[in-house]
């Protein structure tokens, strides 16, 4: 086994947020870091998110105007976590969150841009905000990344429209508004001429934004700091000496190499979304593991779990939900394989109904993402399949979308053609065509179609909620969730269950250290992003909840890692 030129004093596994969060702090601390991933193209999960960071009280908030009163985030999160608040982590987060952001922003590349007003999922649970907890990635232009940015894993395909990733927030609205507006029309059509003269120059868009500019910021400033990055290089055992994790066996080249450390080696590979048997453990809507679609990279197989469990770390299997679980639908891709596309502000828009097999409503649609599934899986309990379709008419469909299916003027053929998009003259003809009872799916239809008259949902209270309100249309009342569903025909997609990120990880301390079961730190090992427990405790509170503890507890990782004596090498008392 190879050990020439491997000693450095920290070893990060992940290029995901976390795991560059990690790397970049540390070595702005001055310390020799190591990057390694075992996929082909850096940024896993992050590269293909929305870019959304939670973290309360910011300066970024601040000059907006925004300041909390004191003690409502941790109130807000002690409500949100339940069974699972972790005082100490919690406390860690809220701590280090605004450092971690004065840090990227103000010594590195990474910039983010915080709208005045995105409620947090719960915003009327005490301790909630109307907004200034999350902010997002500002784009970034991907030529500072020089030839690196053939390495940079691209987005989700069904999130890009001609492969040009939108942005969340005002530039998603203009692209809903291009019709409408004189304003949206230019934007979207500058938009669009940039991203081509990119292409034909550079053989791809050069604007990056959500995620994937989360990615290729974090990606700058790991060159600008000389952070070393080996792809292509799976962790095959982390090294234990004397109780001590002094480094790890990484295969390079296709041969191992025994990669030494003097501070530690960080576990940040992206969770578990693609281990078929812990998910048979942890996914209560997949008895045998494959009942499940995600959206997050194929390789995110689990491997940092089984690596701190090696060594005396463990996973609690009582959280209450093991994943950010998302509505999803499965598409087919050019190539013949298959697209998952997250739903994530769809099903609020005016219009939309979500019915279960048995052709009833069982939700506010409108609700975040996390708890729609939760409610999904309550209500087809007992049934062979845990599924939805969403329900919408030609006006809506042309005028918002649904899922892969954009709005006017781009095409709708070949997602009928597919058997993606399913159409119905009548909501009985619509009925027949998904299988369910036409008698019930009229029934649904028609009470929706009466309470959006008044715009009060009398069944389940669709946008009632400032979170509601925000992903609806603003330009519809009197409610922005709720229009008839008239004008025929009519569509429906089907939904299943996903997810955008693991929260089952191993258990860790305030200082990101992965903990034994009986609490004890595991010296020399290290875990951040969902490699570690949430410490969201299991729920998701608001937009952002994953990256915004990925970047911090990176940042954390680093900041102790920087402090941390050397280790004790083999044989040396400890």
């Amino acid at each position: 086994m190879s050990k020439s030129g491997s000693e450095y004093d920290v070893l990060v596994v992940g290029t995901g947020a976390s795991g560059m969060s990690a790397a970049i702090t540390a070595a702005y601390e001055g310390l020799k870091v190591l990057v390694v991933d075992k996929a082909s193209l850096y940024g896993g999960t992050t590269a293909r998110s929305g870019g959304w960071l939670w973290i309360p009280n910011t300066k970024l908030a601040k000059e907006q105007g925004i300041h909390e009163p004191a003690g409502a985030a941790r109130a807000y999160l002690q409500h949100e976590t339940t069974t699972h608040f972790n005082a100490e982590r919690v406390d860690a987060f809220l701590e280090n969150g605004p450092k971690a952001i004065d840090f990227f922003t103000e010594k590195t590349c990474v910039q983010f841009d915080m709208p005045p007003v995105f409620p947090d999922y719960h915003a009327e649970a005490p301790g909630g905000q109307q907004g200034g907890r999350s902010m997002v990635t500002r784009p970034f232009d991907a030529r500072e990344l020089g030839p690196r940015i053939a390495q940079l894993a691209p987005p989700v395909p069904e999130l890009t429209v001609f492969g040009m990733m939108l942005g969340s927030g005002k530039e998603l609205w203009h692209f809903l508004r291009a019709f409408k507006s004189l304003e949206s029309f230019w934007y979207v059509a500058k938009r669009f001429g940039g991203h081509f003269a990119d292409v034909l120059r550079h053989g791809r868009g050069m604007t990056l934004t959500n995620g994937n500019a989360l990615a290729g910021r974090l990606a700058k400033a790991g060159m600008d700091l000389k952070v070393e990055v080996w792809l292509d290089a799976p962790v095959t055992k982390l090294v234990l000496e004397n109780n001590v994790v002094t480094g790890a066996v990484v295969v390079r080249e296709g041969k191992p190499v025994e990669v030494r450390v003097r501070k530690g080696v960080v576990l940040a590979c992206g969770g578990f979304p693609y281990d078929i048997e812990r998910r048979k453990q942890l996914f209560p809507h997949a008895p045998t593991g494959k009942e499940h679609f995600t959206p997050s990279p194929p390789l995110n197989t689990g491997d940092g779990l089984r690596l701190g469990e090696s060594v005396g770390g463990w996973v609690d299997a009582s959280i209450p939900n093991a994943a950010a679980w998302c509505p999803t639908s499965v598409t087919q891709r050019k190539d013949g394989s298959q697209g998952v596309m997250p739903h994530f502000i769809d099903r609020a828009k005016p219009g939309v109904i979500a019915i279960t097999p048995k052709g009833q409503r069982f939700t506010n649609e409108a609700l975040s993402y996390h708890d729609f599934i939760q409610d999904l899986v309550k209500a087809c309990a007992g049934l062979p399949e845990v599924s939805c379709w969403l329900i919408c008419d030609h006006k809506h469909l042309r005028e918002y979308g649904l899922g892969a299916v954009a709005p006017f003027p781009l095409p709708i053929g070949k997602h009928l053609r597919s058997g993606y998009l399913k159409r119905g003259k009548s909501v009985q003809e619509l009925a027949q065509s998904i299988g369910v009872p036409a008698k019930a799916l009229q029934e649904a239809v028609q009470l929706f179609n009466r309470d959006a008259a008044t715009g009060k949902d009398t069944q389940f209270n669709k946008g009632s909620t400032a979170y509601n309100r925000f992903q609806g249309d603003s330009l519809v009342a009197p409610n922005p969730c709720m229009a008839a569903i008239e004008q025929g025909p009519f569509y429906a997609l089907k939904v299943v269950v996903g997810e955008i990120g693991t929260f089952a990880g191993l258990e860790t301390n305030a200082q990101c250290q992965v903990l034994s079961q009986h609490g004890d730190a595991i010296a020399g090992l290290y875990a951040v992003g969902n490699d570690a427990a949430s410490v969201m405790g299991g729920n998701y509170p608001g937009a952002g909840i994953t990256l915004g503890p990925a970047l911090t507890f990176g940042y954390v990782a680093g900041k102790a890692l920087a402090k941390q004596p050397n280790l004790p090498t083999a044989g040396q008392p400890q």
